[in-house]
C-alpha cells in the first residue's frame, strides 16, 4: 500500500472515467491545466515544485488485483472498464515547468494531454504533488530571503503533516533555499545535509550543565554547537559554554563552533551573547537561533540588531502555518474532435475563476538590458514569439489593458516530460534544481519580492489566445 498510490484518487475520477468508457469517450483527446489562483501569504510569486514525485507516480501507474477487486466490490463499474484498468498503460503527453521555476497565478504549471479518461484519473495526484511542495518551497524561500544571506535550516519534521509531509517538505524547503534539514532520511534519499546537535534532554540527563557540555564537546570536538538555554542563557549556559571552550576544546586544538538558543527574547539575548563571546576572544563562535520563527520574526529581529548567524525554522515552515493551502486546481482546457481542437472554458461570477481555454504554452519575457523578467505570456501551444520585434500582450481580466514589449528575449517555460506515456525527461539533481530556483528568482525585480504589497507581475495573453477566450466568453455569456 505504501508504494502503490494508484488508488490515491478522488472517487469521482473513477465514476467519470467509467462513464467516459461506457459512452465511447475514453479515447477522446483532451487537455487539462494545473494552475493556481493566488500566491500564498499575498506574496509576489510562488515556486513550482514536486514534478519529480509526479513523474515517479506516472511511471509506476498501474492497477493491482486488489485495486480491481475493490472497484468491483462497489458494484458501480462495468467489467469491460475494470478489464481496461487491469491492463492500464499510461499514454498521455505531459508538459511542465521545470522544478524551482518562479510561477504566477493563472498560468499552467502542468498540462496533461491525452485520452480523456486517463487525464481525468490522475487529477488528484497531479494536484497533491505540485500543491504541497510548491507551498513549502514558496514559504521556505520567503524565510530564506528574510534571513538576508544567513543560513536557514529546516527543523520541522516532528510538526509535519505525516511522514510524506516531512520528507517531501524537507525536499521542497531545500529547493526554496534552506541550507539543510534536521530530517535524516532526507539526507539518505536526497542528499540534503542533515544537521543537528543536541536537545534539552541531553543537558538535563547529566548532573549539571557544565558536565553535559563537556561530555558532548569531548565526543564531538569538531563543529561542536551547544544548546545553552536549558536553565539560564546568560547566567549559566553561556558561561559554561565558554568554560568548555577554554578547558576542553582549546587544549584539543579545536574551537567551539556555535551556541544555540531555542527560547527567550532572541534580539536581546543574542546582542548580549555576542558581547560576551567577543570579550572571550570567541569572535568565530556562531550564534544559532531556533523556535517558532517565520519570515516576519526573522526580519524584525535583524532590523532590531539581533546578532544571529543562522536560523533553525520548524513548524511555521514545514506546515506553511500562515497559509497552509496552495490552492492549485485542475481544469479542462480543450478537447479534440479528430484533429480539430475545441477550446473549453469555465465561467464564473468571480472573474478570477474564469479559466483560460485551449492547449497552451507559457513564455517568460526578459528585458535584454537587465535580464530581468518583464512579464509572462500564455499563448496557444504552437505559437512562436519572435523576440526580434515588438510584441503586444493582453490582460486576461481587464480586456482594455494592453502592453507593447520591446527589446526583450522570450523563453518557453513548459517542457515536455512524457510523450504518449513515454518519459522523455531526465530529472536534474536536487542541487541543480535548487540552483535553478535561486537563479530564476534573481531574475525577478526586487519589487516583486516584497513581503507586503508586492508589485503585481504581468501574466497576460497573446493576441490569438485572447481572441479565443473573448469568443467563448461572448458565446456562453448570452
Amino acid at each position: 500500500m505504501e508504494n502503490n498510490l494508484t488508488m490515491l484518487a478522488d472517487f469521482y475520477e473513477f465514476t467519470m472515467a467509467n462513464g467516459y468508457y461506457e459512452n465511447g469517450m475514453a479515447d477522446k483527446t483532451a487537455c487539462f491545466d494545473m494552475f493556481f489562483r493566488k500566491v500564498p501569504d499575498d506574496g509576489g510569486f510562488a515556486i513550482a515544485t514536486g514534478l519529480e514525485q509526479l513523474v515517479d507516480y506516472l511511471v509506476s501507474l498501474s492497477f493491482s488485483d486488489n485495486d480491481i477487486a475493490y472497484l468491483k466490490s462497489r458494484n458501480m463499474f462495468s467489467d469491460s472498464f475494470l478489464e481496461y484498468l487491469r491492463n492500464f498503460k499510461f499514454c498521455c503527453d505531459v508538459y511542465a515547468m521545470r522544478e524551482g521555476t518562479p510561477c504566477f497565478p493563472g498560468e499552467p504549471i502542468i498540462i496533461i494531454k491525452g485520452p480523456l479518461m486517463q487525464a481525468q484519473l490522475i487529477e488528484t495526484m497531479v494536484l497533491l504533488n505540485i500543491n504541497h511542495q510548491s507551498l513549502i518551497a514558496t514559504k521556505a524561500n520567503r524565510i530564506v530571503r528574510a534571513a538576508a544571506g544567513r543560513p536557514v535550516m529546516e527543523f520541522g519534521s516532528r510538526r509535519a503533516h505525516g511522514s510524506a509531509g516531512a520528507i517531501e517538505g524537507s525536499r521542497a524547503a531545500y529547493i526554496g533555499g534552506c541550507s539543510g534539514s534536521a530530517c535524516t532520511i532526507s539526507d539518505v534519499l536526497y542528499q540534503i545535509p542533515a544537521l543537528g546537535t543536541m536537545a534539552h534532554s541531553w543537558v538535563q540527563t547529566f548532573e549539571d550543565e557544565y558536565t553535559a557540555f563537556a561530555t558532548y564537546a569531548k565526543t564531538y570536538p569538531h563543529g561542536c554547537t551547544l544548546l545553552i538555554d536549558t536553565y539560564n542563557v546568560l547566567k549559566s549556559g553561556l558561561p559554561n559554554a565558554i568554560r568548555v571552550h577554554k578547558e576542553i576544546l582549546e587544549p584539543m586544538g579545536c574551537r567551539l563552533a556555535g551556541v544555540r538558543i531555542d527560547s527567550g527574547d532572541i534580539t536581546y539575548l543574542t546582542k548580549k551573547m555576542r558581547q560576551v563571546l567577543d570579550a572571550a576572544d570567541m569572535e568565530d563562535c556562531k550564534i544559532v537561533v531556533s523556535n517558532s520563527l517565520d519570515e516576519y520574526i526573522i526580519r524584525d529581529t535583524l532590523m532590531q540588531g539581533a546578532q544571529i548567524d543562522s536560523f533553525g525554522v520548524g513548524e511555521r515552515l514545514i506546515t506553511s502555518r500562515s497559509e497552509p493551502v496552495f490552492g492549485g486546481v485542475y481544469k479542462l482546457a480543450a478537447v479534440w474532435n479528430g484533429d480539430k481542437m475545441e477550446p473549453k472554458i469555465k465561467l464564473s461570477e468571480n472573474v478570477e475563476k474564469i479559466t483560460i481555454p485551449a492547449f497552451k504554452q507559457v513564455y517568460r519575457l526578459y528585458e535584454r538590458k537587465t535580464d530581468k523578467a518583464i512579464a509572462d505570456v500564455i499563448t496557444l501551444h504552437d505559437e512562436e514569439i519572435d523576440d526580434t520585434k515588438p510584441y503586444e500582450i493582453f490582460d486576461p481580466e481587464h480586456t482594455w489593458k494592453r502592453k507593447l514589449i520591446q527589446d526583450f528575449k522570450a523563453e518557453k517555460l513548459l517542457i515536455k516530460v512524457f510523450d504518449k506515456g513515454k518519459l522523455v525527461y531526465n530529472p536534474p539533481t536536487l542541487s541543480a534544481v535548487r540552483a535553478h530556483c535561486s537563479c530564476e528568482i534573481d531574475r525577478l525585480w526586487d519589487e516583486v519580492k516584497r513581503f507586503e504589497n508586492p508589485h503585481k507581475y504581468f501574466v497576460d495573453l497573446s493576441r490569438s489566445l485572447w481572441t479565443v477566450r473573448a469568443s467563448l466568453l461572448e458565446k456562453y455569456s448570452q
